[in-house]
């Protein structure tokens, strides 16, 4: 099934309710899987709203998704990324990363990186599948994180 095409805009302090519940939605489930609070739910996403790094997918006017963008040194990091669960399974996520990438690219980046949890094991097959490579795995704050990454092509 597909989601249709999003529409993409940078969150205002207006959207902090619902990137809040979207991030809490499309994460609880896998508290139980790594023993606590995923560090996405902890995120202060007013602050990372007004220093304009958290960006929103709309579909017929709801935001159904969020991600989190950092300029970091030699490649745009995707801090985060999260879909709505009523929307997730239809192509959203995968719009995106696109559009992540898209705009890595416009800032001159020539990759992007991204972490996850080791336990999040669907997480990396999607990120697989999209490109990205596996580049190490560290313990951080007492969590197994699997980095990766993703050149771009100037295109």
């Amino acid at each position: 099934m597909d989601a249709g095409k999003p529409d993409f805009r940078l969150a205002t302090e207006g959207d902090l309710p619902v990137v809040a519940d979207i991030v809490h939605a499309a994460y609880r489930h896998y508290i139980a899987r790594i023993g606590r609070m995923p560090v996405p739910m902890q995120d202060d996403y007013a602050a990372l709203i007004a220093a304009g790094r958290v960006w929103v997918a709309e579909l017929a006017g709801a935001v159904r998704g969020i991600l989190v963008l950092i300029p970091r040194g030699d490649a745009m990091l995707l801090d985060n990324i999260a879909v709505a669960p009523d929307a997730q399974g239809r192509g959203l996520g995968r719009r995106m990363l696109d559009f992540a990438e898209a705009a890595a690219l416009q800032a001159g980046y020539g990759a992007i990186r991204l972490y996850t949890n080791e336990a999040m094991t669907e997480n990396i097959r999607l990120y697989t599948r999209a490109g990205y490579a596996e580049t190490h795995r560290a313990e951080e704050m007492g969590l197994r994180r699997v980095y990766m990454r993703k050149g771009l092509a100037l295109r």
